[in-house]
């Protein structure tokens, strides 16, 4: 089931979800002042700008309600201010503006002002402060501060920096109570700007908000927003369906299809800019260049779709979903076992003697995760393949990704809700990124100098050429982008979000 925004408006909620939609305020809650979500992943930690799990598209949703990011981004990716007013380059992209938003305060009472924007972005940019993105961060210098704006060199261009503001890592610290407290006590107790602060939290169990009543915003709905922490899908489904949660969001699409027309709950499915994918790293027997082609030409993406998420999702050959700027809808890596067995035959390997490895997925983080890299690997098996699945946790897979130690295939949910190239083929496939797998020079010489290319058109013809060669070089296998259902009761309206991150803000009474 998809959501326009006529049919949405079309109910009760339509006044205040249009103003959502303009940006203009949050929704209205329901009867209950509470709202209770049950979440699918946990919560790492406090501080959105270090650690793997800050590049973890997921948990934005809560970050986004304890913090404020420095360029604000609405349901749609439409971009708008945050606690940056007005941002941008001079005439030859040598340096950046920054305009700091006045009426701000941090939860604990004392003034936002702009040396904490100015701090927040210099820390970031230190690596030894452990942001994931530090190399992104690090593009501007020398900042200075005249009043309420803030000014920069940028020696290399970055096409993608004020981008970056409305994405990950990309939240404002409180530069005082941070110095103060220390790492330590600020995840004990995190102070932010959001719409909501933080009022307990259990690891593993549940974290509960409160309302921030001097948010420079419009006041939030709910008075109270509990997040449980419910990794299993099924676990999720029973939530929901015993009411002790309001909302819940990516379950199997069988249970979304059952729920969604079952008396008191209502659902909403839509696509949204997370690529469901296969890292390859570049270890044996992965350097084999026919073993790659053989397992991308192996898998049948629309049966995956058809058959095993019953129609929710977009088959892809690339990492950009149609939604993103270099989208090339042209490269195609056809569904081909037979070509498979030739491949894997010119290599020494068939189904009598086939080439053995393992691939690493997630269990429950995205619908039917483990089970479609079953169907994978049942694809291989029929042409020469055979490989062991091991499961893990979503941070498990940050950090062997981050120390280079993947598998030879790892399933991952790739999200660039900023919808630029270089935050999606060029994160996830440049060799000095800690978000790569596949590392070799080759790629690398290629995506180089589109990371500072200033002519836009270029620049975007130089992703969809590097998109080519890694389809026809077998880098990484491109499986699908995703629909996320999201099951609510009926006293409710949800607005869904393109990023995936499901706010509590987006939610309305009906």
């Amino acid at each position: 089931m998809t959501i326009s925004r006529r049919n949405f408006l079309a109910g009760g909620a339509a006044g205040v979800i249009g103003a959502i939609l303009a940006g203009q305020m949050p929704a209205f809650a329901q009867n209950s002042d509470t709202l209770t979500i049950a979440f699918n992943v946990n919560l790492p930690g406090f501080d959105p700008t270090t650690g793997a799990s800050a590049v973890n598209p997921t948990v934005q949703a809560i970050y986004r309600s304890v913090f404020d990011q420095y360029i604000g981004q609405r349901p749609n990716l439409e971009f708008e201010p945050g606690l940056l007013t007005a941002w941008g380059w001079n005439e030859d992209n040598t340096k950046v503006f920054m305009d700091v938003r006045e009426n701000a305060t941090w939860h604990d009472g004392s003034p936002f002002t702009p040396e904490d924007v100015k701090w927040s972005i210099e820390r970031a940019a230190d690596p030894a402060t452990g942001n994931p993105v530090s190399f992104v961060w690090a593009s501007i210098k020398n900042l200075t501060v005249d009043g309420n704006r803030i000014t920069a060199e940028m020696p290399v261009f970055e096409p993608t920096f004020f981008k970056w503001m409305a994405f990950l890592t990309g939240f404002v610290m409180p530069k005082a109570y941070y110095e103060k407290v220390g790492a330590e006590e600020f995840n004990r107790k995190p102070v932010g700007t959001g719409p909501y602060m933080v009022d307990q939290y259990e690891a593993n169990a549940f974290l509960r908000l409160k309302r921030n009543p001097n948010y420079w915003g419009i006041q939030p709905a709910f008075e109270t927003v509990v997040f449980k922490f419910v990794t299993d899908a099924t676990s999720r489904v029973a939530e929901i369906e015993s009411g002790s949660s309001d909302l819940t969001l990516d379950i199997s699409y069988e249970d979304y299809d059952r729920l969604k027309d079952k008396p008191g709950l209502k659902g909403v499915a839509t696509p949204i800019s997370d690529v469901g994918m296969i890292f390859i790293t570049n270890i044996d027997p992965m350097l084999d260049k026919n073993v790659r082609l053989a397992a991308i030409h192996a898998i049948d993406k629309q049966a995956i779709v058809d058959r095993l998420l019953r129609g929710y999702g977009v088959p892809l050959d690339t990492l950009q979903t149609p939604e993103y700027l270099a989208y090339d809808p042209t490269i195609k890596v056809a569904y081909d076992p037979e070509l498979s067995k030739k491949l894997l035959a010119d290599s020494g390997f068939s189904t009598d003697n086939p080439v053995k490895f393992k691939i690493q997925t997630t269990r429950g983080f995205k619908p039917k995760d483990y089970e479609m890299i079953q169907a994978i690997v049942g694809m291989w098996r029929k042409v020469g393949i055979e490989a062991e699945i091991e499961v893990y946790e979503i941070a498990k897979h940050y950090e062997l990704r981050a120390a280079h130690e993947l598998a030879p295939a790892a399933f991952y949910n790739w999200g660039d809700a900023i919808a630029d190239p270089t935050t999606s083929t060029g994160h996830a496939m440049f060799g000095p990124s800690p978000n790569s797998a596949w590392k070799t020079q080759d790629l690398d010489a290629k995506i180089a100098p589109l990371m500072t290319e200033q002519d836009e058109e270029k620049r975007i013809a130089g992703w969809r050429a590097v998109d080519r060669y890694i389809a026809d070089e077998g880098l990484v296998i491109p499986l699908l982008q995703y629909v996320q259902p999201i099951i609510y009761k009926s006293s409710l309206a949800v607005l869904p979000n393109v990023s995936g991150a499901m706010q509590p803000t987006l939610v309305a009474k009906a």
